[in-house]
């Protein structure tokens, strides 16, 4: 940032919460310095024909100061940041909230800033990932065998889905919205916004509401440009961060409610899983869940607060 310019990047569609927000917290730190600080926003980097990945290796080089990232794509990087990769981990987005805006985010924040070359500065939703497949309805970890489920390249997603008797097929967004277009893979697991954003709404005419895992995603900073500036200019960054996620958390929520009426409307068929089928997969999962905690260790669990 020492040439005043403030590069921000992101992987989403432009009608997204998460471009909307990349944009507001633009805005933001333009007018809390004042003006000192200028902005350039690429939205899209998939538009560019680069790997959404790319974008937490450009702000740890510095070709750009900041992006938003899914923290699922961190875990290789310390154990202990797979928390959030728990299934199950929280009972809904209130709860998830208040984790991440305290202990637990604070803890992942140092994690992170001693495993990456990244300063964690908040954290927007992702949503409560769901499946939707082309094949028929799921009520239970038995419907989905056979099944080829694409997600993002992290091995407890994979872990899950293998429990529930399907194959997993890990790759990046690119590929993903490819292979999900032409059939070849059967499945997928995402918030309802992605699943619309990518196109997925079209070709999957089923969607389970398993709310198996939460998603995050940290809004970084590349932690030598934010160094580099004054401490008045620094707190307006953190500022308008702040008032990014909070944002971005209110318009995902509705923009989430508001996508569920749209698709039933338009003919996707879903499924609300009973108790005793929600405790199904729960169960399915309970080898992944332990695997997780004893990778991670008890320090992180200890900070999710009581629901």
């Amino acid at each position: 940032m020492s040439d005043g310019v403030v590069r921000l990047g992101g992987y989403a569609p432009p009608d997204a919460s998460h471009t909307a927000a990349l944009t507001l917290l633009a805005e933001r730190i333009e007018a809390g310095t004042g003006g000192r600080l200028r902005t350039e926003v690429m939205g899209n980097i998939l538009d560019t024909g680069r790997p959404a990945a790319d974008l937490l290796s450009m702000v740890e080089s510095g070709d750009l100061e900041m992006c938003y990232f899914s923290t699922s794509y961190l875990g290789s990087r310390d154990p202990a940041l797979q928390v959030l990769e728990t299934p199950t981990l929280f009972h809904d987005l209130d709860h998830a909230h208040r984790a991440l805006d305290g202990d637990l985010g604070a803890a992942l924040s140092d994690a992170i800033g001693s495993a990456t070359g990244l300063a964690a500065l908040g954290y927007w939703d992702n949503g409560f990932r769901h499946l939707t497949n082309r094949l028929r309805p799921v009520h239970r970890p038995d419907d989905c065998a056979g099944m080829r489920v694409r997600m993002q390249p992290n091995a407890v997603h994979e872990a899950l889905i293998e429990s529930w008797g399907a194959a997993p097929v890990a790759v990046d967004l690119a590929d993903a919205v490819r292979l999900i277009a032409s059939g070849k893979v059967d499945a997928q697991e995402n918030p309802l916004a992605n699943t619309v954003a990518y196109g997925v709404a079209e070709v999957h005419p089923f969607a389970t509401m398993t709310g198996h895992l939460y998603g995050a995603r940290g809004v970084f900073a590349n932690p030598a440009a934010l160094d580099s500036l004054s401490s008045t200019d620094r707190d307006a960054v953190r500022s308008a961060v702040r008032a990014a996620v909070e944002f971005q958390r209110d318009l995902a929520a509705l923009r989430e409610t508001e996508l569920r009426v749209s698709l039933q409307a338009g003919g996707m068929e879903f499924v609300d899983l009973s108790p005793e089928e929600r405790d199904a997969f729960r169960r399915a999962a309970n080898d992944v869940v332990a695997g997780v905690r004893a990778d991670v260790g008890d320090r992180m669990f200890s900070l999710v607060p009581v629901r």
